[in-house]
């Protein structure tokens, strides 16, 4: 049986590839003056999660593929969840740990041999501690595992993943936990900008396009995704498993070779996505299943490598201004609350909180 994750409000990814970003003390304050209750980490940060203890916020930690090997030994994968989940339970509401990220994107045969063998020791171990019916385990994969997504109905996975991924399936299968993508319109757009039509990467108004096959019919490009991956899925025998997004987004800026990276368009793409995802909406193929969506990401992390959009993926910059207009009225404490204690910062935060809400009501 699933775990289903409580309350499908928005999620986002808090990555933190930066030095200027806000204290986690200060981000909970953002969050929750956001009303956002699922933030998805790449690590197991303790000083993130004991910000967010007694939060209402659901969190996914993450272990790195630096990890993998490691994690295939049980007595190294029991000593990472005492050390790093354990600590935080009950306070802070921890729902899933991702075992690797994008590992199939890599080339290193390697660490895709890993892979399988350390979701296993980790749900062993969290089973073993009683802990597997609160803490879900998966990994997130980027897009580039399907072999082919057109029609959405006809997706496949790579025939030299088949049996990597053949083998991850049953395991999602056997613990009732949901296959994650890393699924970006915005790649398929930057790389032929002149064959994507812009308005169906950003849920504009737009002709779409009908699978031959099925005669379904979609507007954007992120639906015919999911439900490629879906396709793909069954073709492997498999009808019992949930596709979630663990990240999309758009970037708000790139360099001069990087078509479509403009704070109007992400705004238009997260504004739009998150409307849908208010809207509990369904893929075609899924009409009853809500889309389940990380969007990447809170902040512009200014430390990425790679191109320029990779630092400019934020909602917000670092000093809680928004990037774009969206609709998201949040509040980032001051920087003083971070030199008092603890006490004084919550005392601090709540009446400034109230301030905030107060002229937010008044203009509202």
């Amino acid at each position: 049986t699933a775990i289903h994750v409580r309350g499908l409000g928005i999620g986002i990814n808090y990555g933190q590839i930066a030095n200027n970003l806000p204290s986690p003390s200060r981000v909970a304050i953002l969050l929750r003056s956001l009303n956002i209750s699922r933030v998805k980490l790449y690590d197991a940060d303790p000083n993130v999660l004991g910000a967010f203890s007694n939060s209402q916020v659901d969190f996914i930690i993450g272990l790195g593929n630096e990890y993998l090997q490691n994690m295939t030994d049980p007595i190294k994968a029991q000593s990472w969840i005492e050390t790093h989940l354990s600590p935080h339970l009950p306070q802070t509401q921890i729902t899933s740990i991702t075992v690797g990220n994008e590992v199939f994107n890599s080339n290193d045969t390697q660490l895709m041999s890993f892979l399988l063998p350390a979701m296993q020791t980790v749900y062993n171990t969290l089973r073993d501690l009683g802990l597997d019916k609160q803490v879900t385990v998966t990994t997130a994969h980027s897009l580039t595992i399907l072999g082919n997504s057109y029609p959405p109905s006809s997706g496949t996975f790579k025939q030299d993943l088949a049996e990597f991924l053949g083998q991850i399936l049953n395991f999602h299968a056997q613990i009732g936990s949901p296959f994650l993508i890393n699924a970006y319109p915005y790649f398929a757009y930057k790389d032929s900008p002149n064959d994507v039509p812009l308005n169906y990467v950003l849920f504009q108004p737009n002709e779409g396009m009908t699978d031959p096959i099925t005669s379904l019919h979609y507007d954007n490009m992120l639906y015919a995704q999911i439900d490629a991956v879906y396709a793909a899925i069954k073709a492997m025998g498999h009808t019992d498993i949930e596709v979630r997004i663990s990240e999309t987004g758009w970037p708000s800026r790139g360099d001069p070779n990087e078509a479509g990276a403009t704070p109007e368009n992400a705004g238009l793409y997260n504004g739009n996505l998150l409307r849908r995802i208010k809207e509990r909406q369904g893929t075609p193929a899924k009409p009853s299943v809500p889309v389940d969506i990380y969007v990447f990401a809170l902040f512009n992390e200014n430390l990425k490598p790679g191109p320029a959009s990779e630092r400019n993926y934020g909602l917000y910059y670092p000093d809680g201004t928004p990037v774009y207009n969206i609709g998201l009225q949040g509040y980032l404490p001051e920087l003083a609350l971070d030199t008092s204690s603890a006490s004084v910062i919550n005392v601090l935060s709540i009446f400034n909180f109230l301030i905030f809400l107060i002229t937010y009501l008044i203009k509202a």
